[in-house]
């Protein structure tokens, strides 16, 4: 029987992947995927529940807007925008963002990088969080605890964003 050649290194798809697309002269640039892939993040829920980074062309970003009142909105905030984005990057590749009307399409339950949104993340008080945890501990399932617990703590964060708004 013929001796088995040892099996090579393990890469990283993200050190290959650009060598084999250019190889093959395909363009794509991952630094534009990165920013596409940080906008909610950068933008923060509320915005991000408005918008889709669209597309990334030279040093210009486009991005769809729900309404033209965000889109007005976003204009007066583009400049902070581009500095946490510079910020988060760490260099400045993108040098203008460009707002369109567009379907932003629906926000699902998870994160894009495909996490849960933990209850840490949201603002919420200590007898908001003692609450949740006493009606989610009969709960034995750890995944439909967590589901529970998401959908307490959004319901939470809706009502109190609902009365800020009625009180305003």
């Amino acid at each position: 029987m013929p001796k088995r050649r040892p099996l090579p290194k393990l890469q990283r798809l993200g050190d290959i992947l650009p060598q084999v697309l250019r190889k093959r002269r395909i363009a794509l640039n991952l630094d534009d995927l990165q920013v596409l892939r940080l906008w909610d993040e950068v933008v923060g829920p509320q915005i991000a529940a408005q918008t889709r980074a669209h597309t990334v062309r030279g040093d210009m970003l486009f991005v769809k807007v729900a309404n033209s009142v965000w889109m007005q909105q976003l204009h007066f905030l583009k400049g902070e925008i581009l500095e946490s984005l510079h910020r988060k990057l760490g260099k400045r590749s993108v040098g203008n963002i460009y707002f369109y009307i567009g379907d932003v399409g629906r926000r699902s339950s998870e994160s894009e990088a495909g996490k849960p949104v933990e209850i840490e993340t949201f603002p919420l008080k200590d007898r908001d969080r003692n609450m949740i945890d006493r009606n989610t501990a009969a709960i034995s399932d750890q995944e439909l605890r967590q589901i529970v617990r998401r959908a307490m703590t959004r319901e939470i964060i809706r009502r109190r964003s609902a009365k800020k708004r009625k009180d305003l």
